[in-house]
């Protein structure tokens, strides 16, 4: 959709500038209000006392209005996808939101997911089907879960092994050696070291989303305690995005032609 607006307002440009102005200004005038600004400010302690006079004077400078704005609710497309361009590869998504149906937020999955991308997914989609790279990725605010290979020759077969991935977790035997390596590894990104301008970002993403120090450590402490029967668990949420995850393939137009039998995809050309 990005691509198609960027495509539209490029038209809009050349045939209706006066319009375009018009919305951008609009726009201005919403982003730069004072009355709904949150300033993020990462400065040594020393500093603050010098620096606070001058944000509180450029902040005073901004126009002021109305707090309130509509809630923004795009419309999210439900159907499956077929971009064509030229290419001999292909790059296969399928996913859903986990908390549409239901699931409820537990720190195993990022151990999980950083499981399956270096165990299942590597296998089938990069060593057997000759793919660039295959990955799994969750949302947790969003609550959007997506598989994603690139550079895939394949396409209906890449799909075949996303929803094969219920079937193995539950049939995986997971030693002791391979659960604390997994552990660890996703620990180790939630506890990242970061530089200071990573720290003030980090900061800013928390207070945007409500992630207070207790709900930190509570997803915290459900990563450290994962078990085996996490893994078991969610099989059976991954057996939703099987059966109602939305497919989107960026590919060839005779790939994407060869597995539209039925026409169970839209099929768009983006180049």
């Amino acid at each position: 959709d990005g691509l198609f607006f960027l495509r539209g307002l490029l038209q809009e440009i050349e045939q209706d500038w006066p319009g375009v102005v018009a919305k951008l200004e609009r726009i201005r005038t919403i982003l730069l209000n004072r009355n709904r600004m949150i300033a993020n400010v990462t400065v040594e302690a020393d500093g603050w006392s010098q620096f606070e006079p001058q944000l509180s004077q450029f902040i005073a400078s901004l126009p002021a209005g109305g707090v309130e704005l509509p809630t923004w609710s795009p419309p999210l497309s439900r159907h499956h996808e077929g971009l064509t361009m030229p290419a001999q590869v292909n790059y296969v998504a399928k996913g859903t939101n986990l908390y549409e149906l239901g699931y409820q937020l537990h720190g195993s999955i990022s151990v999980i997911t950083g499981y399956l991308r270096t165990t299942w997914l590597w296998e089938k989609i990069r060593v057997q089907g000759g793919a660039y790279g295959g990955m799994i990725g969750f949302n947790q605010h969003s609550g959007v879960l997506a598989y994603l290979s690139y550079r895939d020759p394949n396409l209906m077969q890449t799909v075949k092994n996303y929803d094969g991935t219920a079937a193995f977790l539950r049939k995986l035997d997971l030693n002791e050696r391979e659960l604390t390596r997994g552990v660890i590894g996703a620990i180790s990104s939630i506890d990242s070291h970061q530089l200071p301008d990573a720290k003030g970002r980090s900061a800013l993403y928390r207070h945007l989303l409500g992630l207070t120090p207790a709900i930190r450590q509570q997803y915290r402490d459900e990563v450290l305690s994962t078990t085996a029967a996490d893994f078991r668990a969610l099989a059976d949420v991954l057996d939703g995005v099987r059966d109602n995850g939305v497919v989107v393939v960026l590919g060839s137009p005779e790939a994407i032609a060869a597995a539209n039998e039925g026409d169970w995809l839209t099929v768009s050309k983006v180049m």
